[in-house]
């Protein structure tokens, strides 16, 4: 028994015409989240990188070289907002991680580039995330891996079409 069952147990008996089962799936799901987050911070944090900072540059590594993207690109990769993103950039660019410039498709238009320091901070920051979440993964063999990202991407799928 895990702190979810005890939950439900004390719903089921506090409101027992209340029926609790998707707090059996989804409450380990938010327990779950709250973990990886302290355990990506922590990743980070010995990179001197917020998870959001992580983000950025990341979704900036993972395209290729030249390594760019736009603004809004970036907006849809991380989540975020247009004013948020702006501000991330700028911190970003401080910092010599990313550079932004001119679209040279579109006068209006900015791109934002990962520096050689961003693309060594994000590859070194990513071994770390990843050594921590194959411990994390280590009591799961490989087929249960599989089974439960498919079950996750299933989960995922209605807010993730919604986003598109």
């Amino acid at each position: 028994m895990d702190e979810v069952d005890r939950i439900l147990t004390a719903w089921s008996e506090e409101i027992p015409s209340l029926d609790v089962t998707p707090l059996s799936v989804l409450s380990r799901v938010t327990r779950l989240a709250r973990h990886l987050d302290l355990v990506r911070r922590d990743a980070f944090a010995k990179h001197h990188l917020d998870s959001w900072e992580f983000d950025v540059l990341a979704a900036l590594r993972r395209e290729g070289a030249p390594h760019e993207l736009s603004p809004g690109q970036l907006i849809q990769q991380t989540l975020s907002t247009s004013g948020t993103m702006t501000n991330r950039i700028d911190r970003l660019a401080e910092r010599g991680l990313v550079k932004r410039f001119p679209d040279p498709n579109d006068r209006r238009g900015v791109r934002v580039r990962l520096l050689p320091e961003g693309s060594a901070l994000v590859g070194a920051a990513l071994a770390d995330l990843l050594e921590r979440e194959r411990e994390i993964l280590a009591g799961l063999s490989e087929a249960e891996r599989a089974q439960v990202a498919d079950l996750l991407r299933r989960l995922l799928g209605p807010f993730d079409s919604s986003a598109a």
